[in-house]
């Protein structure tokens, strides 16, 4: 038996369906770099969330106050959510909940959540991009 691929979207989404049309409430899935879970809630639909270590960006100095925000999992990536009129720009100040893009797959949206308080300062994927599991996508400048 082969292993499922998880960063293949195509993936993830037919798992969502699976899990919806079995009437299955959630599926957790953990690996050394981080997790994904997927939950299925009646009338408000399914979502996904996932938490993983974040660590300094590749190529900043030892010490440095950055870090990078990485796909929680396979998708396109979109910098804006599709139905808001106000384009995201950077640089711009965040503080650790607040959301900074969107990984999708198919109609789901996997919000994604800064995790540290400081500047975003550079996208590190194209908005539409298709991105695998841990791809960098923000850089953000940490704020002492």
């Amino acid at each position: 038996m082969s292993a499922i691929d998880f960063s293949d979207p195509a993936t993830i989404a037919l798992l969502t369906e699976a899990l919806t049309a079995a009437g299955v409430n959630g599926l957790e899935i953990s690996q050394p770099d981080g997790q994904l879970r997927i939950i299925v809630a009646g009338e408000s639909g399914a979502w996904i969330s996932s938490t993983g270590a974040t660590p300094p960006a590749p190529g900043l100095a030892p010490g440095s106050a950055s870090a990078v925000v990485k796909a929680p999992m396979a998708g396109r990536f979109c910098l804006d959510h599709p139905t808001s009129a106000t384009p995201q720009n950077l640089p711009r100040s965040i503080s650790d909940t607040d959301i900074v893009g969107f990984v999708g797959v198919g109609h789901i949206l996997l919000p994604l959540h800064a995790g540290r308080s400081g500047i975003l300062t550079r996208l590190l994927a194209e908005p539409g991009a298709l991105v695998g599991f841990g791809d960098p996508l923000f850089e953000i400048e940490l704020q002492p």
